[in-house]
């Protein structure tokens, strides 16, 4: 394993930190009127991250399946060019996507209905697990960020144990930014309110668009490894 691979892991762990599941469900539930409740966000979390344990476990299994038959067309050079300019492609999506303006000033109906059920001070521990699993449910459709880890996960020289030792650190740094934010909600109330707040009302303001600098980012890690397997580096700084 190398420090590439380490490093594309966690540029999209950290990606995946700040979706509506990971972060703004858990800053909702510390704005909730009243007493914070930490147990209520732990369980939050813990399901979050049992969960997308559990889909990735699943779909690691399914690509060790077919992937002695793929690693061929995977490592040839038509894959790593298609690789390159799907890459680009992606690239272009989300310049094209982030010069959009949003058309409305109303927040979609699904972040509304999380929020109120976040926001319900009294919700037993069933409904914050139900709240979580919906949550990674219906993100699952944009969990782009998680299906390339596995993709890359799957293509490595690893074990099937170590991948999953490795998909489990990373769900643990999924929900660490929403962690520290509990931590320091709990130490210093007075000083992290004004920024939870503000957090907020940003995610919920660009809610819309959120998606673009996602997409951009991945194109970026599928454009530079496909540029790494081909080698256009070293023939660029060789020209240079």
């Amino acid at each position: 394993m190398d420090a590439a691979l380490i490093g594309s892991l966690v540029v999209l762990a950290v990606i995946d930190s700040t979706s509506f599941g990971t972060l703004l469900i858990p800053i909702w539930m510390m704005l909730a009127p009243g007493r914070l409740q930490p147990a209520r966000l732990l369980v939050y979390l813990a399901t979050v991250a049992v969960f997308y344990l559990v889909i990735g476990v699943v779909l690691l299994f399914g690509a060790a399946v077919f992937l002695d038959d793929l690693r061929p067309a995977l490592e040839s050079r038509p894959f790593q060019v298609a690789q390159l300019v799907f890459g680009i492609g992606l690239l272009g999506f989300a310049l094209v996507t982030g010069r959009r303006r949003p058309t409305g000033d109303t927040e979609p109906g699904r972040l509304v209905r999380w929020r109120e059920r976040a926001m319900t001070g009294q919700a037993s521990s069933k409904a914050l697990i139900g709240l979580a699993l919906a949550a990674v449910t219906l993100e699952a459709a944009t969990m782009l960020p998680y299906l390339a880890a596995i993709g890359l996960l799957g293509a490595a020289a690893l074990t099937l144990p170590a991948r999953i030792a490795i998909l489990a650190g990373y769900c643990v740094v999924m929900i660490l930014p929403a962690l520290v934010l509990l931590a320091a909600r709990l130490g210093v109330a007075e000083r992290v309110q004004p920024m939870l707040v503000a957090v907020n009302r940003w995610m919920a303001r660009n809610a819309a668009n959120t998606t673009a600098w996602v997409v951009g980012i991945l194109g970026f890690l599928f454009a530079s490894d496909a540029a790494r397997q081909l080698e256009l580096f070293e023939a660029l700084s060789k020209a240079i």
